[in-house]
């Protein structure tokens, strides 16, 4: 109730503060390059990666420098990885279940989600953003019947360079309750893990726009993927 108090009358604000940051924000483009490809040799790893300007590679100029390029590339040091990116910059959870309705299913090994950002600038409440990111899990289950989805967390905005306080304290709170009721929510569930945002946001590792990564973040970001994705091999090639 406090937190609601302080946000209701922060307000006009807020705001204010909001329309200031759209105005004045860098909007650079989404990287450029292949948005699907086969590399690397070994046991096949199938690799599908959905999200939003973030994993559309948002702060650097290519694909190989961003998320999906880094991570196919270091997976496929043990694996042949077939990938696939469908990303698009201001995604939210509801947008993508809504671009999923028109895809046509395909098998995939792998899932790594990234989202979640669009959705605590829109402040959507917890129980319909817990129930859309249910809806999307399953979509995507019926879609590519994966063996394993990696649910990333949302990234700390409340580090954000971009981001003046107290905007930047309110959308911290509210991505931090989100993420918080994610976790918990898919602690139990069979097949969908959640991947905590640990990675450091210091000014350097963040883009030109103070919003995106740089390449830099992508490869930590990209990194501890792999590590995951690595360790759960087993556990994918049985399920």
């Amino acid at each position: 109730m406090l937190d609601l108090a302080a946000r209701l009358a922060l307000s006009p604000v807020l705001l204010a503060q909001a329309v200031a940051v759209r105005r004045r924000a860098l909007h650079l483009p989404e990287a450029a390059g292949p948005r699907r490809g086969k590399l690397g040799s070994g046991p096949t790893l199938r690799l599908r990666i959905i999200g939003d300007s973030s994993a559309a590679g948002v702060g650097v100029a290519r694909q190989q420098d961003a998320l999906a390029g880094q991570l196919a590339a270091m997976l496929s040091r043990r694996h042949t990885v077939c990938w696939d990116l469908d990303a698009a910059t201001g995604a939210t959870t509801r947008s993508t279940l809504q671009r999923l309705s028109h895809s046509d299913q395909a098998p995939a090994d792998v899932i790594v989600t990234a989202l979640g950002v669009n959705d605590v600038t829109r402040q959507l409440p917890v129980r319909l953003w817990l129930r859309q990111q249910r809806a999307l899990i399953d979509r995507l289950r019926v879609l590519y019947a994966p063996r394993l989805i990696y649910v990333c967390g949302i990234p700390p905005l409340g580090h954000f360079p971009l981001l003046p306080d107290p905007l930047r304290w309110a959308l911290a709170r509210h991505a931090r309750k989100l993420e918080t009721a994610l976790a918990r929510d898919l602690a139990g569930s069979g097949g969908a893990l959640h991947v905590p945002f640990n990675l450091p946001l210091a000014p350097g590792l963040m883009a030109s726009d103070g919003f995106h990564p740089s390449a830099r973040l992508y490869t930590l970001w990209a990194k501890e993927m792999a590590s995951r994705i690595t360790a759960d091999w087993p556990l994918i090639q049985s399920g």
